[in-house]
């Protein structure tokens, strides 16, 4: 009976020396090595977090499109404002959409939140907003992956088509990496008109839930965490909150078509890229079309010493760089652009007239996975838009010299932009100087 005591004394102590030990390794690692790491890896450039490839249940707005068209759900009173007395002001969803989007092709459906992610979000982070179709899932998921950070995406979904085949794809791709449950907000677009690229651009920046965005175009990759750097810098996030600056991150490409399909191999800084620059196997993207990007000066560019940020002096009405901005204050995209040709450059046309200055950060870039285009459809919606274009252009620029002539602020360096560039509209110029 006594050795069987002290046997069971020694388990009991084992367990508890186990148990002990076991209390210590989770208390150290959750209250010091776990906060120590991600400190550390905060300090390092340009890196990004490792992926978690866990599958976890994530819950769509609805399950069954046929049964979400026959339902009461889309008569609820959702949005609703605050009028600082004891109700509150509400409206149908669908109300403040058709109001939000009136320029837009009609009938359509958006779904704000068909997914939401689940991670919370510092109001002050970055977040990517971008627009894609469901052939383009698969760079989506790596760009989720890469960024492990904030993004709002407006999914496109053709009508008429197969739309639950096309939910059910959607499903497959969001629950299968935790990253997509925690960053990314889903908003669905369902109607039979393709290429609404600035409608969807306006869904994307609505619907995000931090301070700042990242206009992006879904085929670029992140070489750089710019996301970091910017936060990281008083003068940087203090120039972001005035809502008059927005950050160009210089875009490249492979001159080789292959070569520009293999993210695994693009450089990730600016030591690994400019000697391929150099090589010319990198070049600026859509070097053939110079008013794109040119105004970035990429000569400046591979001049520039670390961590430094220039000022773009040379802008063209064509100039379309992938920008940093305020959210909130700065023109949303004019969404008479449908298809190609023109959508991206109107979206800044009217932020830079509108007195936003643009800078370029030095150390930061992206560069294009390449893939091939619809070459005989941008053709022709090229030549449509750029009647639109011109005329964008004129109006724009006759609504900002009104609005800054009435305001007293056209002689101030907020009207500089708008006098910049509409004195080359030289009929407009001269009907405005004789009416002032």
């Amino acid at each position: 009976m006594k050795a069987t005591l002290v046997r069971v004394r020694e388990v009991l102590w084992s367990i508890s020396v186990v148990y002990v030990a076991s209390a210590l390794l989770y208390t150290t690692n959750y209250f010091v090595i776990g906060p120590l790491w991600h400190r550390c890896a905060a300090l390092v450039p340009n890196r990004f977090s490792q992926t978690d490839h866990r599958i976890v249940p994530v819950q769509p707005k609805f399950d069954n499109w046929t049964a979400y068209l026959q339902s009461e759900n889309l008569k609820l009173l959702e949005p609703s404002w605050d009028t600082s007395r004891d109700d509150a002001y509400a409206m149908s969803e669908s109300l403040f959409m058709s109001k939000a989007f009136s320029s837009s092709y009609t009938p359509s459906t958006t779904i704000p939140y068909y997914y939401r992610a689940s991670g919370p979000f510092d109001e002050e982070d970055i977040t990517i907003t971008t627009l894609i179709t469901s052939d383009r899932f698969q760079v989506f998921a790596r760009l989720v992956e890469r960024y492990q950070g904030p993004i709002s995406v407006t999914i496109h979904i053709d009508v008429t088509t197969h739309v639950q085949d096309s939910l059910d794809a959607l499903h497959s791709l969001y629950s299968s990496s935790l990253s997509m449950s925690l960053f990314v907000d889903v908003h669905l677009v369902i109607d039979a008109f393709d290429r609404q690229f600035n409608t969807w651009r306006n869904i994307a920046r609505l619907f995000a839930r931090t301070d700042y965005v990242l206009m992006l175009d879904i085929d670029f990759y992140l070489c750089t965490n710019f996301r970091s750097a910017i936060r990281s810098s008083k003068p940087l996030m203090d120039k972001l909150k005035t809502g008059q600056t927005a950050f160009v991150l210089p875009a490249f490409e492979y001159t080789v078509y292959n070569e520009g399909m293999d993210y695994t191999a693009f450089p990730i800084d600016k030591a690994a890229l400019l000697p391929l620059i150099k090589s010319k196997k990198i070049a600026t993207f859509h070097s053939a079309w110079e008013a794109g990007h040119n105004s970035t000066d990429y000569e400046k560019f591979y001049a520039a010493k670390p961590g430094e940020v220039y000022k773009v002096t040379r802008y063209q009405p064509a100039y379309e760089p992938y920008v940093v901005f305020k959210a909130d204050g700065p023109p949303w995209c004019d969404e008479r652009f449908v298809g190609y040709g023109g959508n991206k450059a109107a979206c800044l046309y009217e932020m830079y007239l509108s007195g936003v200055s643009f800078y370029v950060l030095s150390d930061h870039f992206l560069i294009h996975q390449n893939h091939l285009y619809q070459e005989k459809v941008r053709k022709l919606e090229r030549r449509f838009n750029r009647k639109i274009y011109n005329e964008f252009k004129e109006e724009t620029c006759l609504r900002y010299l009104k609005v800054f002539h009435d305001a007293n602020l056209l002689n101030t360096s907020r009207g500089h932009n708008v006098q910049e560039q509409c004195k080359h509209l030289k009929g407009l110029w001269r009907a405005m100087l004789i009416e002032t």
